[in-house]
Parts: structure tokens; C-alpha cells; sequence
């Protein structure tokens, strides 16, 4: 951890809702002037798209059907570690992009489904901001949650989360309902072993609950919207938090126990806002203290 260089890191699942998340931080990093670099987790898996099919295939043939993105073996979680190590340390570091699709290739001018040059992070930031599926990691002796000034969980129930994933996957990336299906199958190990112990770990947990049937995941037509779902929310450590206030705030939520908070789906947005706001705030403050002196 550090006060002068510190780090955030949202991690979950795929298609837990990462991506919306970091989306509000983004806005409040521009609306509190925070200069942030921003990471994200695919940089740093081991093998390009074309390699983790063959290597997903040879270990099927020797026996192994759950070698997944989600395990140690096809991430790079010691240069992870090193980057948030470097960073926190002197504001260095190096990572890359992995190119998702078309777009992005012709952004970049490489393939999708390839990785970037490695580079060293921008100079002079305030912040580093990471979002991907290891941030709390803690795996084979390296500790990437230890380097992480607030720590976050994005971690809906588990068929909704399914749901996001089979919608995401067919609409962005063309897949079948069977092919995310057989991807959320191979995961299953990794899931429970190294995505899941990570949210012991987080300062914050976000878990979205759908109050729609949800039972069948894998037939639903649609994602349930944030007005059909209720917003729970566990801090690690509740003193400091001005419950109260966000109670006012935040019509219609409840403390279901005293470290959690409970609120409507639509309200997850403001929620964020009202919750990390202050929290970005108190690290910019310490980190000026401390460069002051």
C-alpha cells in the first residue's frame, strides 16, 4: 500500500459489472481532477486469444477440462503484483492492452485478440486505477490484494451474473448460448477457488440481487434491470461510515446488518458516488500530506 502512489482496484467476475463500475469512477476522478491510470486485468493474461484455445485444448487432451482465464496458470499475476508494487512504490510501472475486437484493432493497428507492446505507465499520476479479475488476488505465494489501497467487489448473484455474461458474449462477441455456456462450465474450479476468495478480501463488496425469477439462467430473455434488483453493499470495516447520511440520501435503503447496507437498483449509480467520492478525496489528501513533507 502506499500514500503517495495509491492504488483502487474494482475486481470481478466476467460479466459481473466491472465495467459500470469503473465507468463511475472514471466520473469521479474527471469531476474531482484526479489524474489516474487506468489498467485493466486482460493485460495481464498469459496467452493471446489463437494460444489459450491451443493451450485450453492441449490440456484437454491430457485430462484437464477447466483450464480457464480464471486461474493462476493463464495469468501473468507476478508482473500484476510487480506493476502494483512498482507503482505504489515510485509511480512506475509497465503493462500493456489486449485488444478485444475490431475496433479496438483498428485503434491500436494490431489483431484483436492480441496484446499491445508493453509500456511504462504514464509519469506524474495520482493514482492507479485497476479493473479485471484478479485485484484481490492472493495466489501461489503472490500477494496482489496486498498492494491495494481500497479494494472493491463487484459480485451480483451468481444467476444474474450468468445472465450478464450470456447477453454480453452473444450481442459483443458473437458467441452462442451453448459455447458461454461450456465457458462458465470450464470456469467453474477457478471460479470457486481463486475468484471467489478474493471478495473476503475487498474493503467493499457491491452485489446486485435480482427480485425477478432468475432460476434459469441460461433460457432468460433478458437482463434484469437495475429497478428490478436491490443493491447490497458489505464494508469490511463499517467505523467511518456515515450511515446516516447515506440513509437520508438514499431513499428507501436499510441496514440489514451493521456493516451492510441495503438499496435500490436504480440508486447504484448515486450510491457510488456518495460511497467512493470521499473516499478518493481522503487519499488525494493524504497523498498531498505526505508529499508536502
Amino acid at each position: 500500500m502506499s500514500t503517495v502512489h495509491p492504488i483502487v482496484a474494482v475486481t470481478g467476475s466476467s460479466g459481473a459489472g466491472t465495467t459500470s463500475v469503473s465507468r463511475t469512477f472514471a466520473q469521479i476522478f474527471r469531476r474531482e481532477h484526479v489524474n489516474a491510470v487506468f489498467v485493466e486485468g486482460d493485460a495481464f493474461h498469459r496467452y493471446d486469444r489463437a494460444a489459450m484455445a491451443q493451450r485450453m485444448s492441449d490440456e484437454a487432451v491430457g485430462g484437464n477440462q477447466h483450464f480457464s482465464h480464471f486461474g493462476p496458470e493463464a495469468n501473468l499475476l507476478e508482473d500484476l503484483a510487480e506493476l502494483f508494487r512498482c507503482y505504489g512504490e515510485a509511480g512506475r510501472g509497465r503493462t500493456r492492452t489486449y485488444i478485444h475486437d475490431d475496433e479496438e484493432a483498428a485503434v491500436h493497428g494490431r489483431p484483436a485478440g492480441t496484446f499491445t507492446s508493453w509500456v511504462d505507465v504514464p509519469p506524474d499520476t495520482d493514482l492507479l486505477f485497476y479493473e479485471g479479475l484478479h485485484g484481490g488476488a492472493v495466489i501461489d505465494g503472490v500477494d496482489v490484494a496486498g498492494h491495494v489501497d481500497l479494494l472493491v467487489g463487484v459480485v451480483p448473484v451468481i444467476n444474474l451474473e450468468w445472465i450478464q455474461k450470456i447477453h454480453r458474449d452473444r450481442a459483443l462477441r458473437g458467441y452462442s448460448t451453448e459455447a458461454v455456456t461450456d465457458t462458465i462450465l470450464r470456469r467453474m474450479p477457478d471460479y470457486v477457488n481463486h475468484i471467489c476468495p478474493q471478495f473476503t478480501r475487498t474493503h467493499i463488496n457491491f452485489q446486485r440481487v435480482p427480485v425477478v425469477d432468475t432460476s434459469n439462467p441460461f433460457i432468460a430473455r433478458f437482463i434484469p434491470t437495475l429497478d428490478e434488483s436491490l443493491l447490497v453493499i458489505r464494508f469490511r470495516d463499517p467505523r467511518g461510515i456515515d450511515f446516516p447520511y447515506l440513509l437520508s440520501m438514499l431513499h428507501d435503503s436499510f441496514m440489514s446488518r451493521r456493516n451492510t447496507l441495503v438499496v435500490p437498483g436504480g440508486k447504484m449509480d448515486l450510491a457510488m458516488q456518495l460511497i467512493f467520492t470521499p473516499m478518493i478525496e481522503r487519499l488525494m489528501e493524504v497523498r498531498e500530506r505526505a508529499r508536502s513533507r
